[in-house]
């Protein structure tokens, strides 16, 4: 669920983000990037790397995504939501 507004899942703008049996409590009030490169209309970073098994890897930063750490789109919904530009973290093969 992707929202700006308190909820009844966000109520305390609180999102609790399992992965490996380890929990990542974030604080959000709306949007997740406040300033960083907001003249583009998604902030999406490519870091290359050589020791990867498949050609690209993308990484979630909205902390949305029910495939955490990957990234499965949910920073789409919640950019519409929020007037936000946030987008994954891109790592490709060398």
């Amino acid at each position: 669920m992707t929202t700006c507004a308190p909820n009844r899942v966000f109520a305390a703008r609180v999102a609790v983000v399992q992965h490996q049996r380890k929990s990542v409590v974030v604080y959000s009030n709306g949007a997740i990037n406040p300033d960083i490169k907001k003249d583009e209309a998604k902030v999406v970073d490519t870091v290359v790397a050589s020791e990867l098994a498949k050609p690209m890897v993308a990484y979630c930063r909205c902390w949305r995504s029910s495939t955490f750490p990957l990234c499965n789109g949910a920073h789409v919904k919640h950019n519409e939501a929020c007037g936000d530009n946030v987008g994954p973290l891109l790592v490709k093969k060398e």
